[in-house]
């Protein structure tokens, strides 16, 4: 089993980027989800709320990021380190994070895209942030602005075979890429499903060992066209026909870092496109 395409968000619900490598750290890999679009109210705003954040791109560098879009200039930021200092939600439900606010200009600049008065905050300590939930041990709870655990796995042999129950139903929005499942990772030679099977398990992935916390239920999200911003019916409806267990409609790996024996789990490690997937046990 290898890695096949690796992928980070930096503003959360915007447009995938394409890696090669990435470092990876106690809260996900470098640079993925750090960023978070709020409303008035300090909640995070994602593709749930706004389609057009499909055509917003992030890049992500050392010390800040670029956006662009359809119709706006560029804009370079830099991370707000002394920004005003906020408290936001990533969903109303959770605990809040300390975060940074990015300024005027990247709030009047996503006022242009999105039609609405929000703000941009940027998380300048993850470690401060942590999952909601027990995790398993041996793993590290922080995580940035992800939905959940700080990684997803998507298996290509998976989406294979959900396509073919596509086709065989005479589904019109089939076949389905991987983009519409947002991961952070996609990994070859693994058999339909197998990753289900990870669950409780270590994986050894390039220089670092994460631990599989979970199947994913998908949400509305994976219904948008990643290009295109169109929402259809899949792939919640064939998920609800085949892949319903307990009440979530399941694809996909959520994985936590697994901490070093001083008890964080950050280290020099990475994953790169090409790398070994082992299952440790």
């Amino acid at each position: 089993m290898r890695v096949v395409s690796i992928h980070t968000y930096p503003v959360k619900g915007c447009r995938r980027m394409d890696r090669d490598t990435a470092r990876v750290e106690p809260w996900g890999l470098d640079g993925d989800r750090r960023w978070l679009v709020v409303d008035e109210h300090g909640i995070g705003l994602t593709q749930r709320q706004h389609r057009e954040l499909v055509t917003l791109r992030a890049v992500s560098r050392p010390g800040g990021l670029t956006l662009s879009a359809p119709g706006l200039a560029a804009l370079d930021l830099a991370e707000p380190s002394g920004g005003e200092a906020i408290e936001v939600r990533v969903f109303r439900g959770r605990p809040p994070s300390p975060v940074r606010a990015a300024g005027a200009e990247a709030d009047d600049w996503l006022y242009r895209l999105l039609g609405r008065a929000v703000r941009l905050v940027w998380l300048g300590d993850p470690a401060r942030n942590l999952v909601p939930w027990s995790v398993s041990p041996g793993s590290g709870a922080e995580v940035s602005f992800a939905d959940g655990t700080p990684l997803l796995l998507v298996n290509t042999a998976s989406l294979d075979a959900f396509n073919d129950w596509l086709a065989e139903s005479g589904s019109v929005e089939g076949p389905l890429p991987l983009s519409r499942f947002r991961p952070n990772l996609v990994i070859s030679g693994a058999a339909p499903w197998a990753e289900g099977e990870w669950v409780g398990r270590r994986i050894r992935i390039g220089g670092a060992i994460f631990h599989g916390a979970a199947e994913c239920g998908r949400c509305l999200v994976a219904t948008i066209d990643q290009e295109t911003g169109e929402r259809g019916q899949e792939p919640l409806r064939m998920l609800a026909r085949r892949r319903n267990i307990g009440q979530k409609l399941l694809f996909g790996l959520q994985m936590t870092v697994e901490a070093t024996a001083g008890g964080s789990s950050g280290g020099d490690r990475t994953v790169t496109v090409g790398d070994t997937v082992e299952v440790l046990g």
